[in-house]
Order: C-alpha cells, then sequence, then structure tokens
C-alpha cells in the first residue's frame, strides 16, 4: 500500500488541485447566474410570478444528466465526461446571454436547462477526487472537492457587479455580463481539465484496486447488478443521508428568509443568517474529510444527522438573528457531514466498475430530493407554519441517524445482497 501511495502522490496532487481550481471556477459561473436569473425571468417573461421558474429548470437538468453522466464516465472515464459538462456549461451560459439579447424567454429557459445539466455532471467531480486517492484519503479529497464550491458561493456574488457593468460599457445589457462571463469560466475549466486531469482518475482507481487485489491473491470483484449493490447495507446508508440530508437542507433553508421577512428582519439580518448557513454547508469542508477518514463515516453521519435535528429544533425556537444563524448554521454544517461522509461510504462500498453507474444514480436522487425540498417548504409554510416545516425536517433527520447506526455497523459492513 505505501508504494501504491508513493507511485500516485504527485499525481493525486495534480489531479486533486485540477478539480478543486475547475470546480471553483465552475461554482463560480453558476452562482453568479443564479444571482441574476429570477431577474432575467421575471423581465423576459413580463410576469413576476415565474420569476420561479429558472430555478426549477436547473434543479430539473441536473437531475435529468446525473444519472447519464455517471454511466458514461464510467465507461469512458472521469475526464471527457468532466470535460463535456464545462462544455456543455459554456453553451447553456452562451444561449442564455444570447436570449437576454434577443428577449427570448424561451430561449433562456432552455439555456439554464443546459446549466442545470452541466452542474449535474461537474458535481461528480467529487467522486472524480475519490478515485484518485487511496480508500483511507477519500473523504479528505471529497472535502476538498467539497470546499471549492465556498469559492464560487463567495466570489461567484462579487462577480455580477463587475461582469455587469463591463457588459454595459461594451453596449451589452447589462445582464449578459454574468452570462458571458459564466461562459469564459466554463471555457477556462474545460481547458485546464484537458491538460491537467492527466490520468483519467478512473484509470488510477482502476489500477489501485487490481494491485490491491493482486496483493490479498484474491481476484478483482466483477461489477453486481444495481439491485444487488442497492442492498449493500452500506449503500443504502450513504444514500439515505445524502438524499434525506439534501431534503432537509433544503427544506428549512429555502424559506427561512421569507419567515424573516413575514417577521420584520430586514435584508441585514436575513443575509447574515444565510451567510451562516453557506459557512456550515461549505467553510468547514476540510475538517468534515478529516473527522470521516479519522472516526469513520458512520460515525460522521450520526453526528450530522444530530446536527440536522438541533438546527431544526434551534431555528423556529426564537425570532432573534443569533439564533436563527445558529440554527441554520448547524443545519448548513449537518448537512455537510452527511454528504461528505455519505459520498465516502458510498465510493466505499462498491468498485470502481460499478462507481460510474451508481454514483451517477445516486445525484439524481440527491437532486429529486432538493426538488421534492424545494417546492414542498412554500406550501408547507403557508399552510403550517414555519414551525411544523422544522419538526417536519427534524424527524426526516431520523433517517440518516438510523441508516448509519443499523447499516453502519461494522458487523454488517460486509453482507453483499449478490444476486
Amino acid at each position: 500500500m505505501s508504494a501504491i501511495a508513493f507511485d500516485h502522490a504527485a499525481v493525486t496532487r495534480r489531479i486533486i488541485g485540477a478539480l478543486f481550481v475547475t470546480q471553483s471556477l465552475a461554482s463560480a459561473a453558476v452562482i453568479a447566474n443564479i444571482a441574476v436569473n429570477a431577474i432575467a425571468g421575471a423581465q423576459l417573461s413580463g410576469n413576476d410570478a415565474l420569476a420561479g421558474l429558472p430555478a426549477t429548470l436547473m434543479l430539473a437538468g441536473a437531475a435529468l444528466s446525473a444519472y447519464p453522466a455517471g454511466r458514461a464516465m464510467q465507461r469512458f472515464g472521469r475526464r471527457p465526461g468532466l470535460i463535456a459538462g464545462m462544455l456543455l456549461g459554456l453553451a447553456g451560459m452562451v444561449v442564455d446571454g444570447i436570449a437576454v439579447l434577443s428577449h427570448s424567454f424561451w430561449l433562456f429557459l432552455g439555456g439554464l436547462f443546459l446549466v442545470g445539466m452541466a452542474r449535474g455532471i461537474i458535481d461528480q467531480s467529487r467522486y472524480a477526487a475519490a478515485d484518485a486517492v487511496l480508500p483511507d484519503r477519500r473523504a479528505g479529497a471529497i472535502s476538498t472537492i467539497v470546499f471549492a464550491s465556498t469559492i464560487g458561493a463567495v466570489g461567484g456574488p462579487l462577480l455580477v457587479g463587475p461582469l455587469g457593468q463591463f457588459a454595459a460599457a461594451s453596449g451589452l445589457p447589462e445582464l449578459t455580463g454574468p452570462m458571458f462571463g459564466g461562459a469564459v469560466l466554463f471555457a477556462l475549466a474545460a481547458l485546464m481539465l484537458l491538460l491537467f486531469l492527466r490520468p483519467d482518475p478512473r484509470v488510477l482507481a482502476l489500477r489501485v484496486a487490481t494491485q490491491a487485489a493482486a496483493s490479498a491473491n484474491v481476484p478483482a470483484a466483477p461489477a453486481r447488478s444495481l439491485r444487488a449493490i442497492v442492498r449493500l447495507p452500506l449503500v443504502r446508508a450513504g444514500l439515505v443521508s445524502m438524499v434525506l440530508g439534501q431534503v432537509v437542507m433544503v427544506l428549512v433553508m429555502s424559506v427561512t428568509s421569507l419567515h424573516m421577512s413575514h417577521h420584520a428582519h430586514g435584508l441585514d439580518s436575513i443575509s447574515l443568517v444565510i451567510g451562516a448557513h453557506t459557512f456550515g454547508m461549505f467553510g468547514l469542508s476540510m475538517f468534515t474529510g478529516r473527522i470521516a477518514d479519522r472516526l469513520g463515516r458512520p460515525l460522521t453521519i450520526i453526528l450530522g444527522a444530530l446536527m440536522l435535528i438541533a438546527g431544526a429544533l434551534i431555528s423556529p425556537a426564537s425570532l432573534l438573528t443569533p439564533w436563527l444563524a445558529l440554527g441554520l448554521f448547524l443545519v448548513g454544517l449537518g448537512w455537510n457531514f452527511c454528504y461528505i461522509a455519505g459520498s465516502s461510504l458510498l465510493a466505499d462500498a462498491i468498485t470502481p466498475a460499478e462507481r460510474g453507474s451508481v454514483q451517477g444514480a445516486s445525484d439524481l436522487l440527491v437532486n429529486l430530493g432538493s426538488a421534492f425540498g424545494s417546492l414542498s417548504s412554500g406550501f408547507i409554510l403557508a399552510g403550517f407554519g414555519y414551525l411544523i416545516l422544522c419538526l417536519i425536517g427534524a424527524t426526516l433527520s431520523l433517517a440518516p441517524l438510523s441508516a448509519a447506526m443499523w447499516w453502519g455497523q461494522p458487523a454488517r459492513q460486509f453482507a453483499t445482497g449478490v444476486d
């Protein structure tokens, strides 16, 4: 194992670095556009009621592309798949810019659907990072790529103003700035992957698996059916933690700003609370990976679920900004623990030959969970109030807690359920 680590050390550093930078660029491009999509949608449609449709189209695109992208990466490799995702994002941004220039709402939605598809592909960068490292460092590699989203979350909104001003100075509508600027960021990311994502992370994963099997004097395991893989206890624990963690996070986060607005909070207070939530989601990712590698994935999921429960219970307990900020921070951090540890658990439980399709299917479920949480949150808030919504979130958080305690126990980790 040490020989493998030595042979791959320089290569994995380059691969993780390339994935970190390209994920940061893509995240910044997407976040910058999210900041103006609702405005552009309302202006192009002439109907404020359709302002939320752009976000829905992006979620739909991400959900639909995740599984096919995973299968394609399993067959052709991570590198061509991720480059295709970046080029798809570039195309979507250009289409959106042209839509604003031509005042076409439906063309704008088509571009956003392409950007959403790109996001569904690019989000699998974390699995490419996991492929490139040894098993005991997978959570750390995944957390590094998740942390890259912090760059986008912070840098994306900061780009909106300068890019808009540059577009206006060039004689273009201000809203086209983040779109054409985002296309440039996607182009840079695609070029970096082409130059520096060598060898393909999937090749490294297969090489490590082959060497490990040879050293243990056992043949490499054949790929199992998706149905057989889903029966694996660790796979179930990983899926439940990622999907339910996503549902709870989106459910609570989506309407907290509206809840605060209803109780006379200003934009300063609302931005502080959402900022605390975003920091919880991404800001401590590097530490989460180390915790998951040191304490184990199941215990990390348990800690994440407990934080989700605590955050969901604290958030409606007071209208004071510090309490809301604490609650949303814990919800974000709980999601982070469940997402990183769940992704790592999934990578641990399956072979390199199985990872693409299974991880694509898991991201499909995560995106569907996000859409469900987003769509249902408004109805629950309007019909039952913020307290009931948060109690529902706390109750749903029991699922990853139970899954990690039951399916994640060492005595059950080697049950296979192979057909």
